[in-house]
């Protein structure tokens, strides 16, 4: 759904069902703040935030690695 949502990211998400870990690389995240790019990562996941998936980690890169 993420890679959906931000077309070229890359994603590695880590779970047990409910509960997960995302790490997501995307270029959409150039100069945008912590909170704006844990918002879009949340964005692609729309509704299932409030049903399967029970809780989120979110960490988040620039391909360079500044963000």
């Amino acid at each position: 759904m993420i890679e959906n949502g931000l077309p070229g990211s890359a994603v590695q998400v880590t779970g047990d069902g409910t509960h997960f870990e995302a790490f997501v690389v995307s270029e959409a995240f150039t100069g945008k703040s912590r909170l704006q790019q844990h918002r879009m990562v949340y964005a692609t996941l729309g509704s299932n935030m409030e049903g399967a998936i029970h809780a989120l980690s979110i960490r988040t890169a620039t391909p360079s690695g500044a963000a």
